[in-house]
């Protein structure tokens, strides 16, 4: 049964892992902050509570365990709010999202590029 759980853990820790990796990677490539918040906000909330489900597999049930859970709560709350609130002040200081057409993408100050 250990060896089970050992094997359900490591699942949940390397998921979580990939999804903070790439959460990472969102933040490099996405082109605007809208993007690059969204990524950052849905991956890394993901990832991260996939670790923490990996790590209360392994602590079993007990102290640790509850703190656990008490450190997924406070991540869920804080993450997504702290993203909400950084794109509702980018919005209201002027920062306008990019418009995305077939293509064609519209930088904010009306010209437009292509990009391969």
């Amino acid at each position: 049964m250990e060896l089970v759980i050992d094997i359900i853990s490591w699942l949940f820790l390397i998921v979580g892992s990939f999804f903070c990796l790439t959460g990472g990677l969102g933040l490099l490539r996405f082109p605007d902050f809208f993007t690059r918040v969204h990524a950052a906000s849905l991956t890394d909330t993901l990832g991260a509570s996939l670790i923490l489900i990996g790590l209360m597999f392994q602590a079993g049930w007990g102290l640790v365990m509850a703190k656990l859970l008490l450190i997924l709560l406070f991540s869920l709350l804080a993450g997504t709010t702290a993203s909400h609130a950084m794109a509702k002040a980018a919005l209201n200081s002027g920062l306008k999202p990019m418009e995305f057409k077939k293509g064609l993408h519209k930088e904010p100050s009306g010209e437009t590029s292509s990009k391969p």
